[in-house]
This record gives C-alpha cells, sequence and structure tokens, in this order.
C-alpha cells in the first residue's frame, strides 16, 4: 500500500510532467525544450533564478552562521537565547511572502521608510535587491538552524589544544573551528539555494518585469497562456538544477572526515565563548537583524488595523472584517485540508520512517529515496506535475480536497519520516525485540511500543504539516479551484489587486494561529511525556 500511494503521488505525476514536456505526436522529442530555451526571456530568467538562488545561498548563510555562533558562543542568557529563536523563526512560520509585503510598504511609492522618513519620491519596491532582502530573510534560519547544531557538537577540546599550544582566538577560530564547519556551510548554501530556486510567490511580487526569474515564467506560462507543454519544459529546466543541488546535499551529508564527537567515554571542556572584541560586533549584526524583522512585522500587523497604509493611517478593524466574511471560506477551507493532512502525514512518516529503520525488506532504500523525492523538489515542478497528472482520465483530481491533502502529505511528511529516522537510532532495538519476544505481533508492538518512544517525531510531522498547510503556496497555486481556495492563495491575490490591507491581515492572522497551533502541539507533548504518562500511553489498549 504505501508503494501504491508513493507511486501515485510521487513517481507518476513526475512522469507525467516529463512525457508532457518531451512528447510530440506521439514521439520523444527534444524539440519543445530547444523551443523555449531558444526565447531570451527564458534563458534570461534561468540565468537571473540561478543569481538569485546563488546571492540568498552565500548571504543566507553567513547570517545564519553569525546567529549560530551568537547562540552557542556569546554566552548569551535563557531569555536572549530565546528572543533570538523567535525572531529568527518568525519567518519561516509564516507565508514566505509575508516580507514582501512589509518591503512595499518601507519601500514603495509611499512608503514609511522612502516617503515619510527619507521624502524620496517616485521611488521603486520593485527588482532584484529587495527579492533579495525578502527571501535572504525568509531562508536564513535554515542556516541558522543547520549551523547551530554543527557548532554546539564540536569538541572544545581541539580548539583548547590549539590554545595550549599558543594559537591566538583568531587562529584558532580560522584553522580550527570554520573548517570543522564546512560540511554545515555546504548543507546551509545548498538548502537556501534549493529554497531560492523553489520560491516563485516572491519573484511574483517583487522582482517585477525587469527581473524575471523561472518559477515564475513556469507559473505565468499555464495560468496566463494555458500552455501545459511550455510550463512542463520549464519545469523541467527548473528540475536540472534543482536535483544538482540535491545530489550535492546528499554527497555532503554522506561525508565523514569532519567527526569530533566519538563514543568513547572521557572529560569534554564547554565551548570556548568568544572574546569580548568578538562578541561586540556579532551581536551588533544579530541585533540589528533582530530589529529588521521585528520591524517588518510589527509594520505588517499596523498596516492591518490602519484604513489604507501611506494614506488614511486611521484605526480600523476593516480589514479583518473582510478577511472573516468574504475570506471566511478561504480560512475554513485551509482549516479543513490542514485537520484532514496532519494525522496523515504524521502517521505516514512514523510509518515510513519505522519501516526503512527496522525492518529489512527489498527496495527499503529505495522507498526512502522516492518518499524524499517530493520534498527535494521544487514546489513549482510537484504543483504542474500534480496539475498535468490529474487533470485528465484515467484518474482526476482536480477541484477537490483530496488533490491538495495528497499534496500536502507527500510533500511535506518526508520531515517526519527524517525524525522518526533520527529518533529511532537511538532507541536500542532490543525493547521491540523483548515484545515480540512474548509473543506480541508486529503491528502490536508498534502501536504498544514503538509509537509512544517516536511521540516527537510524530507531533514534529504535525507541525510540520500544519505549518506548510497555513503557508505553501507554489505547488498548491496550481491545484486550487472554486471549490477549495487556501488563505496563501487570498494573500497573493489581495497581493496582485494591491489590496494591501487585507493581505497584512491574512498575514497576522496565519502567525498568530501557528503559534497557537504549534504551542497546543508542544503542550500535549509534554503532558503525554509526563511521568507516567508513556507508561500509560504504552498500555491502552491492553
Amino acid at each position: 500500500m504505501l508503494w501504491l500511494g508513493v507511486g501515485l503521488f510521487v513517481l507518476y505525476p513526475l512522469a507525467m510532467l516529463l512525457l508532457r514536456a518531451f512528447l510530440a505526436e506521439g514521439q520523444l522529442s527534444q524539440g519543445p525544450l530547444f523551443a523555449m530555451l531558444g526565447e531570451r526571456i527564458h534563458r534570461q530568467s534561468l540565468l537571473n533564478s540561478l543569481i538569485l538562488a546563488t546571492l540568498v545561498g552565500g548571504i543566507g548563510t553567513a547570517l545564519g552562521f553569525v546567529f549560530a555562533l551568537a547562540a552557542t558562543r556569546c554566552e548569551l542568557s535563557a531569555p536572549a537565547r530565546g528572543a533570538l529563536d523567535a525572531l529568527a523563526f518568525l519567518p519561516l512560520i509564516s507565508p514566505p511572502f509575508t516580507t514582501s509585503i512589509a518591503i512595499i510598504f518601507s519601500f514603495g511609492p509611499r512608503g514609511l521608510i522612502t516617503h515619510d522618513l527619507l521624502g524620496l519620491t517616485g521611488t521603486s519596491a520593485y527588482g532584484l535587491p529587495t527579492t533579495l532582502l525578502s527571501e535572504v530573510l525568509t531562508y536564513f534560519p535554515l542556516a541558522y538552524l543547520t549551523l547551530k547544531p554543527v557548532l554546539a557538537g564540536i569538541d572544545p577540546n581541539l580548539e583548547d589544544m590549539a590554545a595550549s599550544l599558543r594559537a591566538g582566538g583568531w587562529r584558532i577560530f580560522r584553522t580550527v573551528t570554520l573548517p570543522l564547519c564546512i560540511p554545515g556551510f555546504a548543507n546551509a548554501f545548498l538548502l537556501l539555494f534549493a529554497a531560492s530556486l523553489a520560491d516563485f510567490a516572491t519573484p511574483l511580487i517583487l522582482a517585477g518585469s525587469n527581473f524575471p526569474v523561472l518559477p515564475t515564467q513556469a507559473y505565468l506560462q499555464i495560468t496566463g497562456l494555458f500552455d501545459f507543454k511550455g510550463g512542463a519544459v520549464l519545469s523541467f529546466v527548473l528540475l536540472v538544477p534543482a536535483m544538482v543541488v540535491y545530489l550535492l546535499q546528499r554527497w555532503w551529508v554522506a561525508r565523514g572526515h569532519y567527526v569530533t564527537v566519538t563514543g568513547k567515554v572521557g572529560p569534554r571542556a564547554l565551548s570556548r565563548p568568544l572574546p569580548t572584541a568578538a562578541r561586540i560586533p556579532l551581536l551588533a549584526v544579530c541585533s540589528a537583524l533582530a530589529v529588521v524583522i521585528a520591524y517588518f512585522y510589527a509594520l505588517l500587523f499596523y498596516a492591518s488595523v490602519v484604513k489604507a497604509f501611506g494614506a488614511d493611517h486611521s484605526f480600523t478593524l476593516a480589514h479583518y472584517r473582510v478577511i472573516f466574511t468574504e475570506g471566511l471560506k478561504a480560512i475554513r477551507d485551509t482549516l479543513i485540508i490542514a485537520g484532514i493532512g496532519m494525522p496523515l502525514g504524521g502517521l505516514f512518516g512514523v510509518v515510513v520512517g519505522y519501516l526503512v529503520t527496522r525492518k529489512r525488506f527489498p527496495g527499503r532504500h529505495a522507498l526512502e529515496m522516492t518518499v524524499m523525492l517530493n520534498y527535494a523538489l521544487p514546489g513549482t515542478i510537484v504543483g504542474i506535475g500534480y496539475l498535468i497528472a490529474f487533470n485528465d482520465p484515467p484518474i482526476v483530481l482536480t477541484g477537490t480536497a483530496a488533490i491538495i491533502v495528497a499534496c500536502y502529505v507527500f510533500r511535506y511528511a518526508p520531515t517526519g519520516v527524517r525524525a522518526t529516522i533520527a529518533q529511532l537510532q537511538q532507541i536500542d532495538p532490543s525493547l521491540e525485540e523483548a515484545s515480540t519476544g512474548m509473543g506480541a505481533g508486529s503491528f502490536e508492538t508498534f502501536r504498544r511500543v514503538t509509537l509512544p518512544l517516536v511521540l516527537p517525531a510524530f507531533f514534529a510531522g504535525l507541525g510540520v504539516m500544519f505549518v506548510r498547510s497555513l503557508t505553501a503556496i507554489s505547488a498548491t497555486i496550481f491545484l486550487i479551484s472554486i471549490g477549495w481556495t487556501l488563505i496563501t492563495v487570498r494573500i497573493l491575490e489581495n497581493m496582485t489587486e494591491l489590496a494591501l490591507g487585507p493581505a497584512a491581515a491574512f498575514s497576522v492572522l496565519v502567525v498568530a494561529m501557528v503559534f497557537a497551533v504549534t504551542g497546543l502541539i508542544a503542550l500535549l507533548l509534554r503532558r503525554l511525556r509526563a511521568p507516567g504518562t508513556m507508561a500509560l500511553a504504552g498500555s491502552m489498549g491492553g
């Protein structure tokens, strides 16, 4: 059954997309590819996409490293670390183009900074600089999440040995710390490169006609020209650098030349704090970036409670009345789809992670690779593939909630798969072997022993599914219909119609809902893992 679902919702859409791109008059042909790349706009879009992704990867990785250094080597207090984490993660739990709204409010023709503060007129908030700023702010937390455990995992004894040889602080940092972070740098850069390459909403809002990128061109090819073949060809062009990035990422992860923590028992020193001379500029950069993020989201909230930002700043709740009347269907549809997708995605992640970790069967590694495929592909490719695959017989799902739920489950459940695999690798298999040795079957052992032990991975999958259900746009923009729509789509529609007040109100609502639900999930997990509760969970039904 797992292979049937994975084949239907991962391999089949990708195969149909490739067939649509290269099948001409019943024969495979490279003609459509050469025809599309023969157009200057598409060649320029590919080049622009690679330039933007490279800049986002480089700048975002540097900022993520600065934040990681501050969190691990500056001896911050617990409240300071909490504030740093909260502000860093805020862009990750809001729609990816939320900062675009704040950038327009700040740097547009009537922007708070350009017009009100600097007195400039005729300014434009569109182009490469603002698109780069928005994507860097949105995705640098991925680099922070990647590099923080890398820095925390470096054995301080290595740095202490260098210090005992009379190496200075800068030389220790340059010759010991930085080289040990190289795999983390590579992973962070590749993650940000792939995220930027897949982002179509931010460039659609901010890049403008002077800086076209490939994902937006594929989107406009389908929605504007109704050219499915052209959209499929452009998606294939986007697929090539995406797959190169994915393979490079796996290659770096597989490298094992930077191990500093082994199973040998021995004293472990505390991490070496940075000297004061290094902390001051480091914390200054972090504080400045945190202020920018806080400013953007405060501005977003302010714009949601005034009549017309830049023209009429009188207080009003009219924008919230709009989203809870005209936008109520989008809110309801989003919550219904999230409510269905959360348990399905969480359970799917746990089951697949359990099978590939604890069971031995032919195709085990192939199953893991295939499940991860949709997660690695840009959302534009996934969305166009689903649209082509399920728009015509024999399987017609377009216009239904099922296609959106399936897209979410098979695109974002791999996060739960990886979390489950990581957790099971820390659990001694003898616990499950003891259960089977006492006569319990595989399903009973899984339900009463394994599942309670991997609850954190299950709830991590639930959290990711909910966040993505409220914030994803690149894949699902192709799958909405009159019957089913999403909050992120309504935000994008409001942005393109210059209804910025309702767009800001929708964005504030999404952030509030994500904070509320993820907080409830964390609270529920803590209660389930309280002393005595795990034993109760394991004995339920027995």
